[in-house]
């Protein structure tokens, strides 16, 4: 395969803002963790697949398989759909209170 560049599970891209290693990083429609820290504009990597421990709205419960959305004005993770970001899944259960849920990014 003379075309082929990467496998494409990390990718490096110009950041779109500045973000921390372990940040949501979402452009366009690429969606991805902050494999390190970057300023605008600066090459950041971008883990696009895997699964991640992010913080959430603690009155959200999830169960296994639900779908994750990202609210980027809270910077948190979310079972609300309207005008946020779909991240991925659940892969682990998380009631309301719990400060954290595990998500397959996709």
């Amino acid at each position: 395969m003379k075309n082929y560049i990467q496998p494409g599970s990390v990718l490096t891209i110009p950041a779109p803002a500045a973000v921390s290693s372990g940040g949501v990083v979402i452009t366009g429609a690429l969606k991805g963790i902050a494999a390190g820290d970057a300023a605008i504009g600066a090459s950041l990597d971008v883990a696009t697949e895997g699964v991640f421990e992010l913080a959430k709205v603690a009155a959200n419960e999830f169960a296994v398989g639900d779908t994750v959305y990202w609210d980027t004005s809270a910077e948190l993770a979310t079972s609300v759909s309207t005008d946020n970001t779909e991240l991925g899944y659940a892969v682990a259960a998380a009631s309301d209170g719990a400060a954290s849920v595990r998500v397959n990014i996709r």
